[in-house]
């Protein structure tokens, strides 16, 4: 079938969902011998960077099925998988989703004891570590037992796997977990329906340029991959899936995959801010999708004046220079971006602006009562989704706490203005409000300072308020070259405003490897937060 009266019938399919994707694409007469996924490592002997077709996929993805059936592996059975490769990742949910399970996927690079604490939590069936995360749990009462690794499962009988599980909407499809920015992450669960409303929303729409051969740099046990995969099954598109997002390994991918897309979060374009971008061969790309935290104005104008995009024209379709970025706002528990906004080199709608909300979301400004409020003035984002989170798994306490009124508060303060664009201004846990009303927000200073400062490549702003008085330090990742003994202090208080520039006490550049390695802005604050305000009380 073509791809595009396929992306119709599956948009309209009732049985897909989030947990059968390769399966009911198979079903409707997708080639098996058209792109499945392409890997960074080796799978069961396939080459890496090789691709795998939609038909070696199945049968990689059955193996692992059969191999985790005889394990006693059973429907609604959560197994923790811990991991780095990205193949491991995505393996291991295609396979666990396939039975009926509930795989619980974790980032490679937290703390041994913060992960075997979330694991004890998740009170699963099973734990799929690779080797050297298997050393590492080594000791820990983990609740459950040890299956073995992500690669041994593959060495299953794709024949002997048992027959596809038939899911519910509201089946359990998948718990992946929040940054943990103050201690053990929340497990993020979503059900096969919720976790493919939004994929159903782009298959009914035409598709967008750049979708077609997609580089995803985006974690591997984050939600956001396992909806890119699903969307590029959907879409038979080529995916070559990264198992480390740092900028040098992005750049590197790209010349050598040539894709059309690059779907990211805004610390990787963060990273690539750091490159001279004219000295790499960057002209396949049309497309590049953020996800997560919202992207900064400079690091998209360097994005958006590289490769090229499709225009059209009087005399049709033509292709100019320039590729386009589509920014917006999500997390795990939205279950997608739930806003959108195009920037090319001929736009000019910045100041933290993340557009107007997609089709299939219901938004809004709310106070802390969950009374709606008039476009201008500042409250809590409000979302109503079909694409929302089913709930923290075991911990109804804290999903409770996230609900207002019918409302998911995502924990992010943002403004409309009269057309219907919303704007981010910060996380609320890090800005700061004193008594008389005042609001400093660091996520907008960051913002306006790396507009000011061309030298500046990145920047942390960390406010702290200590009864009426707030002290404000800025932390500035330098562009190559950039003189560090420069003093910057003025330049940053002017960039800063009147109200938060009165409040700043210091100025700190800082080098990459003073960044802690970690995949979402959220986590670097606090992590920053905690180290220079124990070096300044010290």
């Amino acid at each position: 079938m073509r791809t595009k009266g396929l992306r119709g019938v599956l948009a309209a399919d009732p049985q897909l969902g989030a947990g059968n994707v390769l399966a009911r694409v198979l079903a409707h007469g997708a080639d098996p011998q058209g792109p499945g996924l392409t890997f960074d490592t080796p799978v069961d002997g396939h080459p890496a960077g090789q691709p795998l077709t939609l038909g070696q996929l199945d049968e990689r993805v059955a193996a692992r099925a059969a191999w985790l059936h005889d394990r006693g592996v059973r429907p609604r059975d959560p197994v923790a998988v811990w991991a780095t490769a990205a193949a491991d990742m995505v393996l291991s949910f295609l396979a666990l989703a396939r039975l009926g399970a509930i795989p619980a996927l974790m980032n490679g690079k937290l703390r041994p004891e913060i992960a075997a604490e979330y694991i004890r939590r998740l009170r699963g069936a099973g734990v799929l570590a690779d080797a050297a995360h298997t050393e590492l749990l080594a000791g820990h009462d983990l609740g459950a037992p040890l299956l073995g690794t992500p690669q041994e499962a593959g060495s299953g009988d794709p024949a002997q796997a048992p027959a596809d599980y038939r899911h519910h909407p509201d089946d359990p499809i998948v718990i992946t977990h929040t940054s943990g920015t103050t201690g053990v992450p929340k497990a993020v669960l979503h059900s096969h329906a919720s976790l493919f409303a939004a994929t159903r929303h782009l298959l009914s729409m035409p598709q967008a340029q750049g979708t077609r051969r997609i580089l995803n740099a985006l974690p591997a046990p984050h939600t956001a991959t396992v909806l890119m995969v699903n969307q590029a099954l959907g879409n038979q598109a080529e995916m070559f899936l990264l198992s480390e997002q740092g900028g040098e390994r992005v750049l590197d991918a790209i010349q050598q995959w040539r894709p059309d897309g690059v779907f990211g979060f805004s610390m990787t374009w963060a990273e690539l801010a750091r490159f001279d971008l004219s000295g790499y061969d960057l002209d396949s790309v049309r497309l590049w999708f953020n996800t997560g935290d919202c992207s900064h104005e400079p690091h998209v104008r360097r994005l958006v004046a590289v490769g090229s995009r499709d225009v059209f024209t009087r005399q049709g379709v033509t292709r100019v220079p320039g590729s386009v970025f589509i920014d917006g706002l999500g997390s795990s528990e939205m279950g997608h971006s739930m806003f959108h906004i195009t920037h090319t080199t001929d736009t000019d709608r910045y100041g933290r602006c993340v557009g107007r909300p997609y089709r299939f979301a219901r938004v809004a400004v709310l106070d802390a009562e969950g009374n709606e409020l008039p476009p201008g003035q500042v409250g809590f984002l409000g979302i109503d989704s079909p694409s929302l989170f089913r709930g923290y798994w075991n911990d109804s306490v804290t999903s409770y706490r996230f609900r207002l009124r019918g409302w998911y508060l995502t924990g992010d303060l943002v403004h409309a203005d009269a057309d219907g664009r919303y704007y981010h201004l910060d996380r609320a846990v890090d800005s700061v409000t004193l008594p008389d009303g005042r609001r400093y927000f660091t996520a907008l200073s960051e913002e306006r300072v790396l507009a000011a400062c061309p030298d500046v490549t990145d920047c942390t702003v960390l406010i702290v308020a200590d009864g009426d008085t707030v002290t404000t330090d800025v932390l500035l990742e330098l562009a190559a070259g950039a003189d560090p003994t420069v003093d910057r202090t003025e330049a940053i208080r002017a960039a800063l405003g009147a109200d938060v520039g009165a409040t700043l006490r210091r100025v700190v550049p800082v080098s990459a490897d003073d960044i802690p390695v970690t995949v979402t802005g959220k986590v670097r604050k606090v992590a920053l937060r905690e180290r220079y305000l124990a070096e300044s009380s010290s």
